[in-house]
């Protein structure tokens, strides 16, 4: 064997060295040390980043920079309970960076972390474990991870920790939580609520208002609420806010109040122990405006319900809202005004309001400087006046209604909604109507109609709707510009806004000028349209169909077919034949500077005296040219001249015939039959069945728009005329001489008459007759009635 090294004959070394203390100033260094075997070492090198970051978020955004999170991550799972409790301090005072969070989100670390919230882990540890945790639970996904990784219910267990840093952590953590469904319904299935109501006796103010916030957000579920109720929350909370040295607080605190108060089960409970009598010495008590406020929302939340209100009711809450009215601070004010609204879908407690006189109050405040209390009190009023006369006489003795009308202008939305609610309950009775119409209610809502606050157009066109009953009001609407935009409400794709605008356009349609000027905004063309649709069309629009129609019979006869008896013809009638649905009627004068075409001619009437007689377009073109060389300046004034209607000459005639030869005439029958007898000579005479097909009328109507060189024809001057045109004139005539009969377009040119006759005697004694419905033979055997429905009027209806 050869010779042995020097080191191979050395002794080993069974010692070891001695602990070197380690200093260095560079962050990188220490990093470094973060993945040292050596337990000292690590220990040192994790309280020493500790102390670099709570220095400041930059130098916890210079650790991340370094690679200090994952070994830290890696080091809060470490045997040695030191090493652990260092690297969470240093883990959690880093997580407080958002930067640092949004990387720690990347990183598998809640479940490291959950798992050290066991109650035998350092109090060190669970504070700056839930310190990391109420950092990351902001998140979205990392509450879902927090949940599904049973995280809630360890922290649950550390709400009773000594510690308050760790409560406080705690808290926030759960807080955040709970902002989502599934947390907030397990809180109270884990035993969460009797922690949180202890945590009410607090020693720190933080943690308090913590367990408030918490408590505040998870009583809004019902099951919670009962097991709130069960573990005395309702009571321990009206002990809380017995103790004036919790002002501060008092505000959350309400606000779980006004949860608990929300649901009539829980009221009548609370009720049933004294809780609802505690609330309203408490309301009642003097307190700074802010608490006071929020005490009053307890009871805008009560009052929700029919049976709540009752309670209340009983509680004498009206006159205790009324003093409220006048107490000081604005916020006071504004609470107590919902509380009113609130309480007054109650009709026992409106009339409460009136006999307390609260309404002259509220009235008050509607002049006040705060929007939002000019807001509520409007939303009071509105409430009270509803379906309550006496209230809206109130209301208005009180000049409410002028202030009201004011408002229609103000800059906020709701007040603006409310003041058109509370108008239009009042304005329902007329005396009231005419007092708010008097200080320009009509003009006030047309800058609401062009709003595109849905809640303002509800209210606005229901306003408008109960105003225009009045001749004024819709004539003041007219001239201010109202009907373009009211018409435009016609498109609206909310529902009650759509049938309030059909409402209104349905009264305002209940004169002619007014009725005239929405269809030149295309009123007409809209209500067709939503007529034709079976989710839009509503009786409403139905209504303001048939209501605009009766002011436009032209029209009416075109797109319906039919003119009742009730539907009086006069100058400016005129028939375009049957129009399909949706499609435009255009105007007799658009019609009469038309080219002269193929198409059957437009029949009109007119015998207005003061119209000139009618000259073709073509013969005035002739006159014009021909004028020219004489006077350029008359030729270009008479061109530029309003277009009037032709003069029916002819029809004006057969009107005075009618008069002098049908209206002497005692039998009702024989005035039917006269006037047929009439229409039938006026118009070619009897035409045999048998020989329709060789009357000229097709002809005869070609020569007389040729003739006049205009596609109208005035029907007096018709001497060979078919079913229709003898149904149209028998129908001007019987207007102009006050003889009932309607007018029915059918198909192929046919038309007719019906008139109801009373037979000469009862079939039964003591009966009175029953008027037969009949039809008038104007073509065949003029002069003849034939019972309607009979054989013979369906030939008349149909050949």
């Amino acid at each position: 064997m050869g010779k042995k090294s020097k080191r191979e004959t050395e002794t080993p070394c069974k010692d070891t060295f001695e602990p070197l203390p380690i200093e260095s100033k560079l962050p990188a260094t220490v990093v470094l040390l973060l993945s040292s075997p050596e337990e000292d070492v690590l220990l040192k090198a994790c309280e020493a980043i500790y102390k670099f970051a709570e220095k400041g978020d930059e130098n916890k955004v210079a650790l991340l920079g370094l690679g200090a999170l994952e070994p830290l991550c890696q080091l809060i799972v470490h045997n040695n309970k030191l090493v652990r409790r260092n690297a969470f301090m240093a883990l959690g005072i880093m997580a407080t960076n958002g930067d640092v969070k949004n990387a720690l989100k990347k990183v598998d670390v809640i479940p490291s972390i959950i798992e050290k919230l066991s109650l035998e882990e350092d109090t060190v540890v669970h504070e700056f474990a839930t310190l990391c945790l109420a950092s990351l639970s902001v998140d979205f996904v990392c509450k879902l991870q927090i949940f599904d990784k049973e995280g809630l219910p360890p922290l649950i267990q550390l709400l009773s920790s000594s510690d308050p840093d760790v409560t406080k952590n705690t808290l926030e953590t759960i807080f955040n939580l709970v902002q989502d469904y599934p947390s907030l319904q397990a809180l109270h299935e884990l035993g969460g609520i009797p922690p949180l109501l202890e945590l009410l006796k607090s020693d720190f103010p933080v943690i308090q208002q913590l367990a408030l916030k918490t408590l505040e957000n998870v009583t809004t579920d019902k099951d919670t609420r009962t097991t709130f109720r069960e573990e005395q929350g309702f009571e321990k909370l009206m002990d809380f806010l017995s103790n004036k040295d919790f002002n501060d607080l008092h505000v959350e605190a309400l606000q779980v109040v006004a949860n608990c108060v929300g649901d009539s089960e829980s009221l009548q409970l609370i009720h049933q122990g004294g809780g609802l009598t505690r609330l309203m010495e408490f309301v009642l008590a003097p307190s700074m405006p802010e608490i006071q406020s929020n005490a009053v929302k307890c009871i805008t939340s009560v009052a929700q319900g029919a049976e709540n209100c009752k309670l209340l009711h009983e509680q004498d809450v009206e006159k205790a809202l009324v003093e409220l009215l006048s107490a000081e601070g604005d916020s006071v004010k504004t609470a107590a005004c919902h509380a009113v609204a609130a309480m007054s879908l109650h009709r026992t407690s409106k009339d409460s309001f009136r006999d307390l006189d609260g309404i002259c109050v509220v009235v008050q405040l509607l002049s006040s400087e705060s929007w939002a209390l000019r807001e509520a009190a409007a939303q009071a009023l509105a409430n009270l006046t509803h379906s309550n006369q006496l209230n809206a006489c109130a209301v208005y003795e009180a000049g409410g209604h002028e202030t009201l009308v004011q408002q229609l202008h103000d800059s906020c939305p709701g007040t603006v909604a409310h003041a058109a609610a509370a108008l239009a309950n009042m304005a329902k009775q007329e005396v009231l109507r005419c007092g708010i119409l008097s200080h320009g209610a009509a003009q006030a809502l047309v800058e609401p109609l062009k709003s595109a606050d849905t809640h303002i157009l509800v209210h606005a066109t229901l306003c408008l709707a109960v105003l225009a009953c009045n001749a004024e009001a819709r004539a003041e609407l007219r001239n201010a510009g109202g009907l373009a935009p009211l018409v435009n409400l016609l498109c609206s794709n909310h529902k009650d806004v759509r049938h309030n605008a059909c409402w209104a356009v349905s009264v305002c349609a209940s004169d002619e000028p007014t009725a005239v000027e929405m269809c030149k905004f295309g009123a007409l063309e809209l209500l067709q349209e939503i007529n034709q649709s079976v989710n839009r069309r509503s009786r409403f629009s139905e209504l303001a169909m048939v209501r605009l129609l009766d002011f436009n019979l032209s029209v009416k006869y075109s797109l319906t077919g039919r003119l009742a008896s009730t539907d009086i013809t006069t100058d400016g009638f005129y028939d375009v034949g049957q129009v399909r649905a949706g499609q435009q009627v255009l105007t007799l004068e658009e019609l009469s500077k038309q080219p002269v075409n193929q198409h059957r001619p437009i029949i009109a009437v007119n015998i207005a005296a003061d119209q000139q007689p009618f000259v073709s377009l073509y013969s005035k073109w002739k006159w014009k040219e021909d004028d020219k060389h004489k006077d350029e300046e008359g030729s270009k004034a008479q061109h530029e001249k309003p277009w009037t209607m032709m003069f029916d000459a002819s029809l004006k005639v057969l009107v005075t015939e009618a008069t002098k030869s049908i209206l002497p005439l005692s039998d009702e029958s024989e005035q039917y039959a006269a006037l047929a007898r009439l229409v039938s000579e006026a118009m070619g005479g009897a035409v045999e069945v048998d020989r329709l097909h060789e009357f000229p009328w097709e002809l005869h109507l070609s020569e007389l728009k040729f003739e006049l060189h205009s596609n109208v024809v005035p029907i007096g001057r018709i001497s060979k005329g078919i079913y229709c045109h003898r149904a149209m004139l028998f129908k001007c005539l019987a207007d102009r001489i006050g003889v009932s009969c309607t007018l029915v377009r059918g198909e192929y040119n046919r038309a007719w008459n019906e008139v109801l006759i009373i037979p000469g005697a009862p079939s039964t004694p003591g009966c009175s007759p029953q008027p037969c419905r009949y039809i008038v033979d104007l073509m065949h055997q003029p002069g003849s009635l034939l019972k309607a429905s009979t054989p013979a009027a369906i030939q008349y209806q149909t050949i």
